[in-house]
């Protein structure tokens, strides 16, 4: 186990492509820390970093203190999980699961020991013999995580590991990978860009854009405040609705297109009247019928024991989040015109306009 450490890394491709932009950041021993953002935003490429495929252009990267920007991959005393399992076709569960200490000439007695431990925590003792082609999708998966646990490494690597799994299996994984971190409690690094698993796996999280850190903080952290409009609109299922309005000086608020917000002054913070704003609402904190503002219905998504509720007013569009049973019972329809407001329950979230970031205080 071990600590890890970015300090003011950064990476330049061509000279001044810059593709990360200075994270500062403390792991500690045994955390495990979620770096998540759409696809292009950088994290796979600061995962390669601290793995040593990706050099460092600024900054140090420290494991343990030490500072391992220049040390090859194979001193750096990580261990790492890919997306797309990289498993030898022709050597067996057992063989893949000790190659990488066969090389590095490890005792017979003490590889067999190492496997039959690490087969054993992922349940994979009956099917040392079988050879990958054998296996299901969610069995290769665990032999590559089995291959980088019987290394013993000082920090763990998932390059989105759970990708090419089916929806149902990813979810298994997920629980897998959570008791597997709980067993052995090694500091881990995981990429993706599904926001459910970094929600269900992190200690921390790291959402990141366009190379930029956006919010480091714990799931719940992130979700109940976040620190800008791409994080709101990011983290969530369905994201935050975001609309811009003109606050005046008591509170009363206007879309963009004039429409007015039928929203109590006395929710909205001195810190934004006045001003053009962002204001954000979850889906699930908004309520049919509620004080708010008349929106035209364009779908309903039926989700089993909720339903999603589409709707715009102007030119902005709202979801809302209900129980079908509710939904049923307010005969709602595509064409209908609705009231849709804030639960009075939950704050509401408020966005500078021109910088997108989280207004101070709020």
């Amino acid at each position: 186990m071990a600590t890890l450490s970015f300090r003011s890394l950064t990476k330049t491709y061509a000279g001044d492509i810059k593709v990360i932009h200075g994270i500062n950041m403390e792991v500690a021993d045994g955390e495990f820390i979620v770096i998540v953002g759409p696809s292009g935003c950088g994290k796979s490429t600061l995962m390669r970093m601290v793995a040593g495929l990706e050099s460092v252009t600024g900054g140090e990267i420290l494991i343990d203190d030490k500072v391992v920007n220049t040390l090859e991959p194979g001193e750096r005393d990580i261990a790492m999980v890919f997306q797309n399992y990289a498993l030898y076709p022709h050597m067996s569960v057992f063989e893949n699961m000790a190659y990488g200490l066969k090389i590095r000439k490890f005792s017979k007695a003490e590889i067999k020991t190492r496997v039959d431990a690490a087969a054993q925590i992922l349940e994979l003792s009956a099917l040392l013999d079988r050879r990958p082609r054998q296996l299901s999708g969610g069995q290769r998966q665990r032999v590559a995580m089995g291959r980088a646990i019987v290394r013993e490494p000082k920090v763990f690597l998932f390059d989105e590991p759970l990708s090419n799994l089916d929806a149902k299996l990813r979810v298994a994984m997920r629980l897998e990978i959570i008791k597997l971190h709980r067993r052995l409690s090694t500091t881990s690094l995981y990429v993706t860009h599904d926001q459910v698993e970094a929600m269900t796996l992190a200690d921390r999280m790291i959402v990141m854009n366009l190379g930029v850190p956006e919010q480091i903080g714990t799931p719940m952290e992130v979700f109940e405040k976040p620190a800008s409009t791409f994080v709101a609109s990011f983290i969530g299922s369905p994201p935050m609705n975001l609309a811009t309005v003109e606050v005046s000086g008591d509170g009363t608020m206007k879309s963009v297109d004039g429409i007015s917000l039928d929203i109590p002054p006395t929710v909205v913070p001195q810190a934004v009247r006045g001003r053009k704003i962002v204001v954000g609402m979850r889906p699930e904190h908004l309520v049919l019928g509620g004080r708010g503002v008349r929106a035209e219905v364009e779908m309903v998504e039926t989700l089993g024991s909720e339903q999603l509720v589409h709707a715009r007013y102007g030119s902005t569009q709202l979801v809302v989040r209900c129980a079908t049973r509710q939904l049923a019972e307010s005969a709602i329809s595509t064409g209908d015109t609705i009231e849709i407001g804030p639960d009075g329950r939950h704050p509401l979230h408020w966005f500078e306009a021109d910088t997108g970031r989280r207004v101070e205080g709020t």
